[in-house]
C-alpha cells in the first residue's frame, strides 16, 4: 500500500514523502496514529497544493528579506556608551541594545538574528551581521560614541 506521510517519523519517512509499505503496517500503525494517509488521487493533489503553497511562501519571504537587506545596508545606527580611561567601553555592546535601536527605526529583528562575531568594546564604527532569512545576511554599520 502506498501512503503519504503527514508527519515526520524517524527512520520511516518525512512529511510529504510517498512510500510503499505493507498493508497491515499502514492500516494498524501509520494511518491509525496519524503519521500517514493512504495515497489517492485527491491526497496527491492536496500534497501538491501544499508544496506549491510552501514554495510561494518561501519566495515571498525571500523577496521581503532582500528588500530589508538593501535598506539595512544603507543604515548606520548610533549607540552611546560610557568609556574607561583607555577609550574602551565598560562592558560591550549587546544584541538587545542593537535591537532596541533598530526597532526605533521600524525594523522587526529578533535577538537570534543578530550575529556579533567578536564583542564590540571600542568607540568608532563596527560592522555586524543580521540574518534576515535562510542565507540572506545583511551587514549593518554601528557607530559607537561616548556617552555624555
Amino acid at each position: 500500500m502506498e501512503v503519504i506521510f503527514i508527519k515526520d517519523l524517524r527512520g520511516q519517512g518525512k512529511k510529504g514523502e510517498i512510500k510503499n509499505v505493507k498493508d497491515g503496517y499502514a492500516q494498524n500503525f501509520l494511518i491509525k496514529k496519524g503519521y500517514a494517509i493512504e495515497k489517492t488521487d485527491n491526497s496527491v493533489k492536496k500534497l501538491e497544493r501544499e508544496n506549491q503553497k510552501k514554495q510561494d511562501e518561501i519566495k515571498e519571504k525571500t523577496i521581503i528579506a532582500n528588500k530589508i537587506k538593501t535598506k539595512l545596508e544603507n543604515e548606520t545606527i548610533t549607540l552611546s556608551s560610557k568609556i574607561q580611561k583607555d577609550n574602551k567601553l565598560y562592558g560591550s555592546i549587546n544584541q538587545k541594545q542593537i535591537i532596541d535601536e533598530l526597532s526605533k527605526l521600524g525594523y522587526d529583528i529578533e535577538k537570534k538574528q543578530i550575529i556579533i562575531e567578536k564583542p564590540i568594546q571600542t568607540l568608532g564604527f563596527h560592522k555586524i551581521k543580521v540574518e534576515l532569512y535562510k542565507n540572506i545576511i545583511s551587514d549593518l554599520k554601528i557607530h559607537i560614541i561616548e556617552e555624555k
